[in-house]
């Protein structure tokens, strides 16, 4: 039985690091937040780690750490600022380019000077091989093993310290791989070396190719990260191995993480989802849309029927990517998007960001741009004296200042600037909602809005009127919720591979021995990860799409389905999920195709167990801090707003706005005619 102690859980944002404490033995959860630190994410983890150790001994409580885990954003700031490796690329011959001609697609299909993001090898350090392997996998071409050796002293001439592989066909037989990544050992032994075979073994020569690419350069990143990481949390009194959160929304060893860095590059985001959908599940919500707003940027994810959604290939940062991960939508838009006048005389707000330092103005950290945490300071929205919880003072008068600014500039009032600073934001992240439901076939309305970060409850009712949404959840500790999503979920992993067939019955046999070999890969990762037989899943999903079609959707598997009902099925529900993303679903006469057979892995871990509370025994209005006059659009002035401790607020309580509710790690607005009220795990549910 493994021993009880303290699960901990650190997301590191942007702005600040986030700190999520569980108590085995007592079931009791402790929250702490402080400001990440940009130029080495890991002393800010170290740090906060090492503060909420402190401030528990200090309070009776000397369990040690039993599990140590975080989401990271190192691999995501290396790729938009592109600080990854120097990398190299080896490929076969005749295809050193398709790194740069990709689709042949332009991201926006009307704009004609619209940027594609930048190849992340130059063209000097892209080196074919000669060597060629037909469709089927059999040898047109044996591969030359001096080439290989030439192209590799050529890169080492170069000081690349990364090497990514990737040739045609290696998805069907990566023998030629193999022999490349062992030569490769030999030429460059200090070298961070993958193979597509092992990252994204898949058809789609163009998005495997950037997958490994994307893999290398971002190895070195994430190795000299995780170095430096495990000392200084040996040094803070934790000795239990560091998990990483990956861009599915499970865990993996920072062993794995440092093979497959590019696993981490939505790191943070799917912790924060996955805590979601658990504390929603718990509330008995099962149809949710999880709105993160941080310090940089908001993050939206649709949840249907307590069903995470994946998607299995995806664009991060202008990237295709193959990889197993949640389908979160990102947009720069958080308390730090600083507002600006463009050339027209428009204000505009984001996606550049204040970021940790300097911060909003309001932080007196040098900045003198104001940003949405400034508006909100403005317009008392925020507390004007100080932020978490007293430890971080807040400087009004500069905010005020640098609204002051652009409301001159604009011709308009400093409360009237403010408010549309708020405005424009709120605009921008219900655009972003749209994207993962109306476009999707959802209707938003339909779903519960969770919000959290330490920015999302401020916004979250004002962004569920604009999209009509009925009910708003903000959990406990909404500002930290990404961090305790981590105590929440298990280890998994993804493995594809492609297998071409037709979605028609005489397939089923080629169908179950392509799942065979891929659970086989499935039982290798427990093994490695030390898994039980009793505490591992498999969950089996296809990518189908009609003959003919450039792109597939992902069909969930049909449990406990006789073989000879397997293939109708799929068909049904690939026809099903195609009439409800596209509008129409085709004649049943045409072909549909199976083109990749997935399986998610999942090594069951032991989770925070969060607890339900008793009901209130005194009134909602002891919780009563102080009375603020806030600006609310809707009166046009300064209204007398009730401030509540929110640490004092007790299943049953109800609270009617306009009211705020303050805590450590974040604030909620409650606007006018609207009520919340507190559930019996200390969520906040408003309504109205």
């Amino acid at each position: 039985m493994e021993e009880r102690g303290l699960r901990v859980g650190v997301d590191s944002g942007g702005t600040f690091t986030d700190i999520c404490v569980f108590d085995e033995t007592s079931g009791d959860v402790f929250v702490w937040k402080v400001p990440s630190t940009p130029a080495d994410p890991s002393e800010g983890i170290a740090n906060g780690a090492s503060e909420s150790l402190r401030l528990l001994r200090e309070s009776g409580n000397n369990q040690a750490v039993s599990y140590f885990g975080h989401g990271t954003t190192v691999a995501t700031n290396a790729l938009i600022q592109k600080r990854g490796a120097n990398t190299g690329l080896i490929t076969t011959e005749g295809y050193r380019d398709l790194l740069e001609i990709r689709r042949q697609q332009r991201p926006y299909l009307y704009d004609i000077q619209g940027d594609l993001a930048p190849a992340l090898v130059s063209r000097d350090k892209r080196v074919e091989v000669s060597e060629r392997l037909n469709a089927d996998g059999t040898v047109e071409t044996a591969l030359d093993e001096e080439s290989v050796r030439a192209a590799l002293r050529s890169l080492k001439g170069k000081g690349v310290e990364a090497v990514a592989i990737c040739l045609l066909f290696s998805f069907v037989s990566p023998a030629h791989e193999q022999r490349i990544r062992a030569i490769a050992a030999e030429e460059l032994p200090d070298a961070f070396i993958s193979a597509s075979h092992t990252v994204a073994p898949e058809i789609g020569e163009f998005e495997r190719l950037s997958t490994v690419v994307m893999n290398s350069y971002l190895g070195p990143i994430i190795r000299g990260y995780v170095e430096k990481l495990q000392p200084k949390l040996a040094a803070a009194g934790i000795d239990a191995t560091p998990h990483l959160t990956q861009s599915n929304g499970g865990v993996i060893s920072a062993e794995t993480a440092c093979q497959f860095p590019v696993r981490t590059l939505l790191s943070g985001p799917a912790a924060g989802v996955t805590g979601a959908a658990s504390l929603a599940g718990l509330s008995g919500f099962s149809n949710v849309i999880t709105f993160d707003m941080g310090g940089t940027s908001t993050d939206v994810a649709l949840i249907e029927d307590g069903k995470l959604q994946y998607s299995g290939s995806q664009y991060v940062h202008g990237y295709p990517l193959k990889i197993g991960m949640l389908d979160i939508h990102t947009v720069g838009a958080g308390g730090g998007s600083i507002a600006y006048i463009d050339d027209g005389g428009v204000m505009k707000v984001g996606p550049r960001s204040a970021g940790a330092y300097p911060g909003p103005v309001c932080y007196d950290q040098g900045n003198e741009e104001a940003t949405v945490t400034d508006a909100n300071v403005v317009l008392r929205v925020l507390n004007p004296e100080y932020l978490l919880g007293g430890r971080m003072k807040i400087d009004s008068t500069k905010a005020e200042a640098a609204v002051s600014r652009l409301a001159e500039k604009l011709g308009m009032s400093v409360l009237d600037t403010a408010q549309g600073i708020i405005t424009i934001v709120t605009a921008n992240m219900v655009k972003a909602i749209r994207v993962i439901s109306v476009e999707r076939g959802y209707d938003p309305r339909e779903f519960t809005l969770v919000a959290f970060g330490g920015a999302g409850p401020i916004h979250a009712c004002r962004l569920a009127r604009a999209l009509e949404i009925g009910q708003v959840m903000v959990p406990r500790s909404p500002g930290i919720l990404c961090a305790m999503g981590l105590l929440l979920t298990d280890l998994r992993t993804n493995i594809s591979i492609t297998r071409m067939m037709p979605v028609a019955s005489e397939a089923v046999g080629l169908l179950e021995a392509g799942f065979a070999e891929a659970e086989a890969s499935a039982g290798a990762w427990f093994a490695a990860e030390g898994i039980v037989e009793e505490s591992r899943q498999i969950i089996r999903s296809v990518d189908i799409r009609y003959k003919g079609q450039g792109y597939e959707l992902t069909i969930p598997y049909p449990e406990n389905m006789p073989a000879e009902q397997l293939m109708p099925e799929f068909r049904r529900l690939f026809d099903e999920a195609h009439r409800q993303l596209y509008g129409y679903a085709a004649d049943p006469r045409e072909v549909a195709q199976i083109r990749t057979l997935r399986v998610e892995a999942i090594g069951k871990v032991r989770k925070a167990e969060l607890k339900a509370y008793p009901p209130a025994t005194g009134k909602a209005g002891d919780a009563i801090l102080s009375v603020r006059n806030v600006f609310l659009p809707e009166s046009g002035d300064y209204v007398a707003v009730p401030v509540y401790d929110r640490d004092r607020l007790e299943p049953g309580h109800a609270v009617s706005g306009p009211a705020i509710i303050d805590q450590m790690d974040s604030t909620t607005l409650v606007l006018p005619g609207q009520t919340a009220r507190v559930d019996p795990y200390l969520n906040l549910l408003i309504q109205g």
